[in-house]
Protein backbone atom coordinates (compact mmCIF):
# COMPACT_ATOMS: atom_id res chain seq x y z
CA UNK A 1 0.00 0.00 0.00
CA UNK A 2 1.29 3.84 -0.26
CA UNK A 3 2.40 5.06 2.81
CA UNK A 4 3.01 8.13 1.74
CA UNK A 5 1.02 11.04 3.74
CA UNK A 6 1.12 14.92 2.11
CA UNK A 7 -0.03 16.07 5.68
CA UNK A 8 3.36 14.62 7.04
CA UNK A 9 5.60 17.21 5.28
CA UNK A 10 3.34 19.38 6.49
CA UNK A 11 3.71 18.83 10.08
CA UNK A 12 1.16 16.97 11.38
CA UNK A 13 1.35 15.64 14.96
CA UNK A 14 -0.32 12.35 14.73
CA UNK A 15 2.00 10.44 13.18
CA UNK A 16 5.75 11.39 14.20
CA UNK A 17 7.47 8.19 12.92
CA UNK A 18 5.87 7.67 9.89
CA UNK A 19 9.05 7.99 7.76
CA UNK A 20 10.93 4.85 10.19
CA UNK A 21 10.51 1.24 9.30
CA UNK A 22 8.28 -0.31 11.15
CA UNK A 23 10.45 -2.71 12.68
CA UNK A 24 12.91 -0.11 14.06
CA UNK A 25 9.70 1.57 15.62
CA UNK A 26 9.26 -1.69 17.78
CA UNK A 27 12.84 -1.75 18.41
CA UNK A 28 13.34 1.51 19.53
CA UNK A 29 10.57 1.03 21.84
CA UNK A 30 12.06 -2.09 22.94
CA UNK A 31 14.91 -0.19 24.17
CA UNK A 32 13.20 2.24 25.62
CA UNK A 33 11.08 0.32 28.04
CA UNK A 34 14.41 -2.10 28.64
CA UNK A 35 15.92 1.14 29.91
CA UNK A 36 12.98 2.06 32.28
CA UNK A 37 11.91 -1.56 33.35
CA UNK A 38 14.33 -3.84 32.98
CA UNK A 39 16.13 -2.91 36.30
CA UNK A 40 12.73 -4.50 37.94
CA UNK A 41 11.68 -7.62 35.86
CA UNK A 42 11.96 -9.14 32.42
CA UNK A 43 10.58 -6.83 29.57
CA UNK A 44 9.41 -9.20 26.67
CA UNK A 45 9.31 -8.05 23.05
CA UNK A 46 7.25 -5.62 22.48
CA UNK A 47 3.91 -7.54 20.63
CA UNK A 48 3.43 -5.39 17.00
CA UNK A 49 1.00 -5.39 14.53
CA UNK A 50 1.57 -7.58 11.09
CA UNK A 51 -0.13 -4.68 9.39
CA UNK A 52 0.10 -1.56 11.34
CA UNK A 53 -2.21 0.81 9.28
CA UNK A 54 -5.63 1.90 9.19
CA UNK A 55 -5.90 0.87 13.06
CA UNK A 56 -7.76 3.82 14.74
CA UNK A 57 -11.62 3.39 15.77
CA UNK A 58 -11.89 7.18 16.63
CA UNK A 59 -11.31 10.42 14.80
CA UNK A 60 -10.75 13.57 15.53
CA UNK A 61 -11.14 16.63 13.23
CA UNK A 62 -11.35 20.09 14.18
CA UNK A 63 -13.25 22.84 11.50
CA UNK A 64 -11.40 26.07 10.02
CA UNK A 65 -12.33 28.35 7.20
CA UNK A 66 -9.59 28.78 4.90
CA UNK A 67 -9.87 30.26 1.12
CA UNK A 68 -13.46 31.63 1.81
CA UNK A 69 -13.94 27.45 1.84
CA UNK A 70 -14.92 25.25 5.73
CA UNK A 71 -12.30 22.69 5.70
CA UNK A 72 -11.54 20.46 8.41
CA UNK A 73 -8.63 18.04 9.84
CA UNK A 74 -6.07 17.58 12.50
CA UNK A 75 -3.82 20.18 13.79
CA UNK A 76 -0.09 20.91 12.31
CA UNK A 77 2.37 19.92 15.51
CA UNK A 78 1.77 22.81 18.08
CA UNK A 79 -0.38 24.91 16.36
CA UNK A 80 -4.07 25.53 15.97
CA UNK A 81 -3.48 25.74 12.07
CA UNK A 82 -5.74 22.55 10.30
CA UNK A 83 -4.73 20.56 8.14
CA UNK A 84 -7.22 19.36 5.70
CA UNK A 85 -8.13 15.58 5.91
CA UNK A 86 -5.82 13.80 3.26
CA UNK A 87 -6.97 10.32 3.83
CA UNK A 88 -5.27 9.65 7.29
CA UNK A 89 -2.97 6.50 7.18
CA UNK A 90 -3.59 5.69 10.74
CA UNK A 91 -7.69 5.82 11.07
CA UNK A 92 -10.07 3.07 10.00
CA UNK A 93 -10.74 3.72 6.28
CA UNK A 94 -14.68 4.06 6.96
CA UNK A 95 -13.35 7.13 9.45
CA UNK A 96 -11.63 8.97 6.61
CA UNK A 97 -15.04 8.53 4.18
CA UNK A 98 -17.25 9.50 7.30
CA UNK A 99 -15.06 12.85 7.79
CA UNK A 100 -15.39 13.51 4.17
CA UNK A 101 -19.16 13.18 4.16
CA UNK A 102 -19.24 15.05 7.32
CA UNK A 103 -17.30 17.93 5.58
CA UNK A 104 -20.00 17.72 2.25
CA UNK A 105 -23.24 18.05 4.58
CA UNK A 106 -21.67 21.08 6.84
CA UNK A 107 -21.01 22.69 3.45
CA UNK A 108 -24.36 22.21 2.02
CA UNK A 109 -25.97 23.39 5.53
CA UNK A 110 -23.86 26.20 5.01
CA UNK A 111 -22.42 25.83 8.75
CA UNK A 112 -19.30 28.11 9.67
CA UNK A 113 -16.51 27.24 11.73
CA UNK A 114 -15.43 28.83 14.96
CA UNK A 115 -13.66 31.74 15.35
CA UNK A 116 -12.08 31.28 18.92
CA UNK A 117 -10.64 35.18 19.19
CA UNK A 118 -14.04 36.46 17.21
CA UNK A 119 -16.54 33.82 19.74
CA UNK A 120 -18.65 33.41 16.44
CA UNK A 121 -19.11 30.53 14.28
CA UNK A 122 -21.25 26.84 15.29
CA UNK A 123 -18.81 24.30 14.04
CA UNK A 124 -15.64 23.83 16.23
CA UNK A 125 -14.83 19.65 16.47
CA UNK A 126 -16.11 16.34 15.35
CA UNK A 127 -15.45 13.13 16.64
CA UNK A 128 -16.03 10.02 14.89
CA UNK A 129 -16.15 6.62 16.66
CA UNK A 130 -16.21 3.42 14.58
CA UNK A 131 -17.16 -0.32 15.14
CA UNK A 132 -15.40 -3.50 13.39
CA UNK A 133 -18.57 -3.22 11.73
CA UNK A 134 -18.10 -0.64 10.05
CA UNK A 135 -20.62 1.19 11.76
CA UNK A 136 -20.13 5.10 12.68
CA UNK A 137 -20.99 7.50 15.48
CA UNK A 138 -20.70 11.28 14.85
CA UNK A 139 -20.54 13.89 16.69
CA UNK A 140 -20.73 17.60 16.15
CA UNK A 141 -18.90 20.19 18.65
CA UNK A 142 -20.58 23.57 18.90
CA UNK A 143 -20.37 26.19 21.45
CA UNK A 144 -24.00 26.88 21.89
CA UNK A 145 -26.78 24.38 21.79
CA UNK A 146 -27.91 26.49 18.22
CA UNK A 147 -27.31 24.42 15.30
CA UNK A 148 -29.53 25.45 13.19
CA UNK A 149 -30.31 23.02 9.83
CA UNK A 150 -29.38 20.26 11.81
CA UNK A 151 -32.41 18.30 10.19
CA UNK A 152 -31.12 18.82 7.06
CA UNK A 153 -27.41 17.94 8.02
CA UNK A 154 -28.84 14.36 9.56
CA UNK A 155 -30.02 13.37 6.07
CA UNK A 156 -27.75 14.80 3.48
CA UNK A 157 -25.25 12.82 6.26
CA UNK A 158 -27.58 9.76 6.46
CA UNK A 159 -27.88 10.03 2.34
CA UNK A 160 -24.48 10.07 1.35
CA UNK A 161 -23.04 8.01 4.33
CA UNK A 162 -25.92 5.46 5.13
CA UNK A 163 -22.94 3.62 7.71
CA UNK A 164 -23.79 6.48 10.45
CA UNK A 165 -25.72 5.46 12.86
CA UNK A 166 -26.62 7.99 15.19
CA UNK A 167 -25.33 11.76 15.17
CA UNK A 168 -24.89 13.31 18.60
CA UNK A 169 -24.43 17.44 19.36
CA UNK A 170 -21.89 18.05 22.16
CA UNK A 171 -21.78 21.60 23.25
CA UNK A 172 -18.88 23.21 24.45
CA UNK A 173 -18.73 26.79 25.13
CA UNK A 174 -15.57 26.86 27.35
CA UNK A 175 -12.50 28.58 25.62
CA UNK A 176 -10.10 25.71 26.73
CA UNK A 177 -7.67 22.68 24.46
CA UNK A 178 -10.84 20.10 25.63
CA UNK A 179 -12.78 18.97 22.78
CA UNK A 180 -15.48 17.96 24.43
CA UNK A 181 -18.21 19.76 26.79
CA UNK A 182 -20.60 18.00 29.24
CA UNK A 183 -23.81 18.57 27.67
CA UNK A 184 -25.11 16.13 24.53
CA UNK A 185 -28.19 15.94 22.95
CA UNK A 186 -28.51 13.74 19.93
CA UNK A 187 -30.14 14.74 16.96
CA UNK A 188 -30.89 11.54 15.06
CA UNK A 189 -30.20 7.67 15.55
CA UNK A 190 -28.05 5.90 18.63
CA UNK A 191 -26.30 7.72 20.76
CA UNK A 192 -23.68 5.71 21.05
CA UNK A 193 -22.13 2.76 18.68
CA UNK A 194 -22.13 -0.85 19.38
CA UNK A 195 -18.39 -2.78 19.49
CA UNK A 196 -17.19 -6.14 20.20
CA UNK A 197 -14.11 -6.63 22.21
CA UNK A 198 -12.86 -9.83 24.09
CA UNK A 199 -16.30 -11.35 23.23
CA UNK A 200 -18.46 -9.07 24.73
CA UNK A 201 -20.61 -5.95 23.50
CA UNK A 202 -19.70 -2.21 24.63
CA UNK A 203 -21.50 0.71 23.63
CA UNK A 204 -19.34 3.48 22.89
CA UNK A 205 -20.06 6.64 23.05
CA UNK A 206 -18.53 10.08 21.88
CA UNK A 207 -16.98 10.52 25.45
CA UNK A 208 -16.02 7.12 25.76
CA UNK A 209 -12.85 6.67 27.43
CA UNK A 210 -12.33 3.07 24.47
CA UNK A 211 -9.13 2.21 23.50
CA UNK A 212 -8.95 3.03 19.86
CA UNK A 213 -6.79 -0.13 18.04
CA UNK A 214 -9.42 -3.08 19.21
CA UNK A 215 -7.05 -5.43 17.30
CA UNK A 216 -4.22 -4.91 19.80
CA UNK A 217 -6.72 -4.06 22.81
CA UNK A 218 -7.56 -7.68 22.64
CA UNK A 219 -3.86 -9.00 22.54
CA UNK A 220 -3.17 -6.34 25.72
CA UNK A 221 -6.44 -7.67 27.48
CA UNK A 222 -5.34 -11.08 27.11
CA UNK A 223 -2.30 -10.46 28.36
CA UNK A 224 -3.34 -8.64 31.26
CA UNK A 225 -5.62 -11.48 32.31
CA UNK A 226 -3.37 -13.81 31.72
CA UNK A 227 -1.17 -12.04 34.46
CA UNK A 228 -3.78 -11.72 36.62
CA UNK A 229 -4.25 -15.92 36.92
CA UNK A 230 -8.22 -15.63 37.31
CA UNK A 231 -9.97 -19.35 37.77
CA UNK A 232 -13.29 -18.19 38.64
CA UNK A 233 -12.54 -17.63 42.48
CA UNK A 234 -11.09 -14.30 43.12
CA UNK A 235 -12.87 -10.86 43.72
CA UNK A 236 -11.63 -8.29 41.49
CA UNK A 237 -10.88 -4.68 41.93
CA UNK A 238 -10.77 -2.83 38.62
CA UNK A 239 -9.44 0.99 39.27
CA UNK A 240 -9.62 3.59 37.20
CA UNK A 241 -12.47 1.10 35.43
CA UNK A 242 -13.69 4.00 32.76
CA UNK A 243 -16.27 2.13 30.86
CA UNK A 244 -15.62 -1.45 32.68
CA UNK A 245 -13.74 -2.89 29.61
CA UNK A 246 -11.20 -4.71 31.75
CA UNK A 247 -13.26 -5.33 34.55
CA UNK A 248 -15.97 -6.99 32.44
CA UNK A 249 -13.53 -8.94 30.75
CA UNK A 250 -12.32 -10.40 33.81
CA UNK A 251 -15.61 -10.67 34.93
CA UNK A 252 -16.52 -14.36 33.27
CA UNK A 253 -13.09 -15.59 35.16
CA UNK A 254 -13.74 -14.14 39.01
CA UNK A 255 -16.01 -14.53 41.70
CA UNK A 256 -16.62 -10.46 41.83
CA UNK A 257 -15.58 -7.26 40.24
CA UNK A 258 -15.59 -4.07 41.82
CA UNK A 259 -15.07 -1.14 39.59
CA UNK A 260 -14.61 2.40 40.46
CA UNK A 261 -14.30 5.44 37.66
CA UNK A 262 -14.96 9.04 38.47
CA UNK A 263 -16.74 9.84 35.21
CA UNK A 264 -20.11 9.70 36.23
CA UNK A 265 -20.96 9.05 32.30
CA UNK A 266 -18.54 6.30 32.21
CA UNK A 267 -19.85 4.45 35.69
CA UNK A 268 -23.53 4.48 33.77
CA UNK A 269 -21.79 3.34 30.69
CA UNK A 270 -19.90 0.33 32.54
CA UNK A 271 -23.46 -0.83 34.97
CA UNK A 272 -25.17 -0.42 31.26
CA UNK A 273 -22.09 -2.35 29.72
CA UNK A 274 -22.48 -5.33 32.31
CA UNK A 275 -26.37 -5.63 32.00
CA UNK A 276 -25.79 -5.56 28.23
CA UNK A 277 -23.68 -8.99 28.87
CA UNK A 278 -25.26 -10.59 31.62
CA UNK A 279 -22.68 -10.04 34.11
CA UNK A 280 -24.55 -9.42 37.27
CA UNK A 281 -21.10 -10.08 39.96
CA UNK A 282 -19.45 -6.76 38.56
CA UNK A 283 -20.14 -4.00 39.94
CA UNK A 284 -19.48 0.13 39.61
CA UNK A 285 -18.70 2.95 41.39
CA UNK A 286 -18.95 6.29 40.86
CA UNK A 287 -15.92 8.22 42.90
CA UNK A 288 -12.24 9.52 42.39
CA UNK A 289 -10.27 6.37 42.79
CA UNK A 290 -7.45 7.00 45.57
CA UNK A 291 -10.39 8.31 47.59
CA UNK A 292 -12.18 5.15 47.11
CA UNK A 293 -9.22 2.78 47.26
CA UNK A 294 -8.38 4.16 51.09
CA UNK A 295 -12.22 4.02 52.49
CA UNK A 296 -11.76 0.29 50.65
CA UNK A 297 -8.73 -0.13 52.74
CA UNK A 298 -9.77 1.03 55.60
CA UNK A 299 -12.92 -0.94 55.62
CA UNK A 300 -11.47 -3.99 55.26
CA UNK A 301 -11.21 -4.73 51.78
CA UNK A 302 -9.30 -7.93 50.71
CA UNK A 303 -9.28 -8.58 46.91
CA UNK A 304 -6.92 -11.06 44.88
CA UNK A 305 -6.45 -9.06 42.55
CA UNK A 306 -6.41 -5.54 41.73
CA UNK A 307 -5.93 -3.83 38.08
CA UNK A 308 -5.17 -0.58 37.69
CA UNK A 309 -5.30 1.08 34.50
CA UNK A 310 -4.77 5.01 35.23
CA UNK A 311 -4.41 7.80 32.86
CA UNK A 312 -0.63 8.53 31.62
CA UNK A 313 0.14 10.71 34.69
CA UNK A 314 -0.12 6.91 36.45
CA UNK A 315 -1.57 6.27 39.97
CA UNK A 316 -0.84 8.22 43.05
CA UNK A 317 1.05 7.32 46.06
CA UNK A 318 -2.07 7.50 48.29
CA UNK A 319 -4.21 4.83 45.93
CA UNK A 320 -0.55 2.82 45.87
CA UNK A 321 -0.50 2.68 49.74
CA UNK A 322 -3.96 1.73 49.42
CA UNK A 323 -3.53 -1.36 47.46
CA UNK A 324 -0.81 -2.34 49.73
CA UNK A 325 -3.09 -2.08 52.60
CA UNK A 326 -5.43 -4.42 50.80
CA UNK A 327 -3.07 -6.74 50.32
CA UNK A 328 -3.61 -8.74 46.94
CA UNK A 329 -1.62 -11.44 46.26
CA UNK A 330 -1.41 -9.43 42.11
CA UNK A 331 -1.75 -6.28 41.14
CA UNK A 332 -1.86 -6.13 36.97
CA UNK A 333 -1.01 -2.63 36.17
CA UNK A 334 -1.99 -1.40 32.49
CA UNK A 335 0.35 1.11 31.40
CA UNK A 336 0.30 3.80 29.13
CA UNK A 337 3.34 5.42 30.01
CA UNK A 338 6.20 3.98 30.43
CA UNK A 339 7.72 6.52 32.36
CA UNK A 340 4.94 6.45 35.54
CA UNK A 341 4.62 3.14 35.10
CA UNK A 342 8.62 2.51 36.59
CA UNK A 343 7.94 5.63 38.91
CA UNK A 344 5.01 3.71 40.34
CA UNK A 345 6.90 0.03 39.94
CA UNK A 346 9.46 1.79 42.37
CA UNK A 347 6.57 2.72 44.79
CA UNK A 348 5.19 -0.82 45.34
CA UNK A 349 8.35 -2.68 45.67
CA UNK A 350 8.70 0.04 48.30
CA UNK A 351 5.13 -1.54 50.17
CA UNK A 352 6.23 -4.60 49.18
CA UNK A 353 4.84 -5.84 45.64
CA UNK A 354 7.87 -7.24 43.16
CA UNK A 355 7.39 -6.97 39.56
CA UNK A 356 7.49 -9.95 37.46
CA UNK A 357 6.84 -9.77 33.92
CA UNK A 358 6.83 -6.30 31.83
CA UNK A 359 4.62 -7.46 28.64
CA UNK A 360 4.43 -4.49 26.06
CA UNK A 361 1.82 -4.15 23.60
CA UNK A 362 2.05 -1.94 20.72
CA UNK A 363 -1.47 -0.12 20.14
CA UNK A 364 0.25 2.87 18.77
CA UNK A 365 2.52 1.98 15.44
CA UNK A 366 4.28 5.28 13.54
CA UNK A 367 3.88 7.22 17.02
CA UNK A 368 6.40 7.23 20.18
CA UNK A 369 3.62 5.88 22.39
CA UNK A 370 3.46 2.01 23.31
CA UNK A 371 0.81 0.24 26.50
CA UNK A 372 2.65 -2.16 28.86
CA UNK A 373 0.93 -4.43 30.82
CA UNK A 374 3.06 -5.40 34.49
CA UNK A 375 2.38 -8.26 37.18
CA UNK A 376 3.39 -7.23 40.56
CA UNK A 377 3.23 -9.90 43.37
CA UNK A 378 3.17 -9.68 46.81
CA UNK A 379 6.47 -10.93 48.45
Amino acid sequence: MDTTCPNFARHCGGCPLLAVPYAQQLAQKQAKLQTLLGRFAPVEPVRGMAQPWHYRNKAIASFAKQRGELVCGLYAAGTHRVLPAAGCLLQDETLNRTLQAVLAAARACRWTAYDEDRGAGLLRHTVLRCNRRGQVLVTLVTPTPALPGSRNFCAALHKSAPWVVGVVQNINPTATSAVLGDREKTLWGAPFVPDTLCGLEFAVSSRSFYQVNPAQTEVLYNAALDLAGLDGRQTVVDAYCGIGTIGLCAAPRARQVLGVERNPAAVRDAIANARRNGQRQARFVCADATVWMEQAAREGLRPDVVFLDPPRAGSTPACLGAVARMAPARVVYVSCCPETLARDTAQLARLGYRAQRFVPVDLFPHTEHVEVAALLQRV
